[in-house]
């Protein structure tokens, strides 16, 4: 891989992920759902200094990084990161 800095992408269905998630959790405490989506944001903006130091994935040419009580599944490219899902740990995947 080169030095050059890779992009971050994110997929229709990560995007419907954490929309979901901020829904439910702000029915309940919009300061919990706003903390959770910045923890999410902040930890995917470091993934292209590491890429590869989280488990492969359970979909083959994936990889899986624990944030909190989720998961952001993702893959790597030469040229960029592509935020796949954002799930609950709890949830059954894939």
């Amino acid at each position: 891989m080169s030095g050059n800095a890779l992009m971050i992408e994110w997929g229709e269905n990560a995007l419907e992920d954490v929309n979901e998630m901020v829904n439910f959790i702000s029915e309940f405490n919009p300061p919990a759902a706003r903390k959770l989506v910045d923890q999410i944001e902040e930890s995917v903006d470091r993934l292209p200094n590491f890429p590869f130091s989280y488990r492969a994935g359970r979909v083959a040419g994936t990889r899986e990084m624990p944030v909190g009580s989720y998961v952001v599944i993702y893959t790597v490219s030469e040229s960029e990161i592509l935020v796949l899902r954002v799930l609950h740990s709890a949830r059954q995947w894939p």
